[in-house]
């Protein structure tokens, strides 16, 4: 074995670790506000994008304000998306998801939010972002997940660490499927 394939094997086990160290984690992320254009996202502290729990938050975020103005939750979300802006079918999916006044949906995330009051967060706006046995499995990806106030489990979104600098981008989530009726618009509630 030449140095670079013990120098190379050396960094696939310190990747393999930290992967399989990521067990299971829950991180908690408090805001007072929730941002209100690209450049109050970028000004969080989370902006920084050193680790997957940090923007799978932010993702929230970004669909919480696409939910409200469709042109500053695109800007978010291309932003927390680095080198792989979303594409036409991408942008379509979130319009139909957001059909039929279902604009709460990001909001079931936040602590607090529940089918019975309408999904109105407790402030300050929390979110919880949690990983599991499975999440690290795939070298450069990590899979977590975000509890939800109108489904029994978490729902899945997924990173992609760049390798130039570290930072994690969103490559896919899976946040925006269906959940309980809020209470106002059940009309067998």
């Amino acid at each position: 074995m030449s140095i670079f394939d013990k120098l190379k094997h050396s960094a696939m086990d310190t990747v393999m670790t930290a992967a399989s160290s990521m067990g299971n984690k829950s991180e908690t992320f408090t805001f007072p506000a929730l941002p209100e254009s690209l450049a109050q996202l970028q000004a969080l502290p989370e902006a920084s994008l050193d680790t997957p729990f940090q923007t799978a938050a932010l993702t929230v975020l970004a669909l919480c304000a696409y939910a409200a103005d469709r042109q500053i939750g695109l800007d978010m979300l291309n932003w927390l998306r680095g080198p792989r802006p979303l594409n036409g079918q991408e942008i379509s999916f979130l319009n139909d998801r957001f059909r039929d006044g279902k604009t709460y949906l990001p909001f079931t995330y936040f602590v607090g939010s529940t089918p019975d009051n309408n999904y109105t967060p407790t402030q300050p706006y929390t979110i919880r972002v949690e990983s599991s046995h499975v999440s690290g499995e795939e070298q450069g990806y990590m899979k977590l997940f975000i509890p939800c106030g109108g489904a029994d489990d978490p729902r899945p979104i997924k990173m992609r660490q760049r390798g130039s600098d570290g930072k994690w981008f969103l490559w896919e989530q899976y946040l925006l499927t269906g959940v309980r009726t809020p209470k106002a618009a059940d009309p067998w509630a």
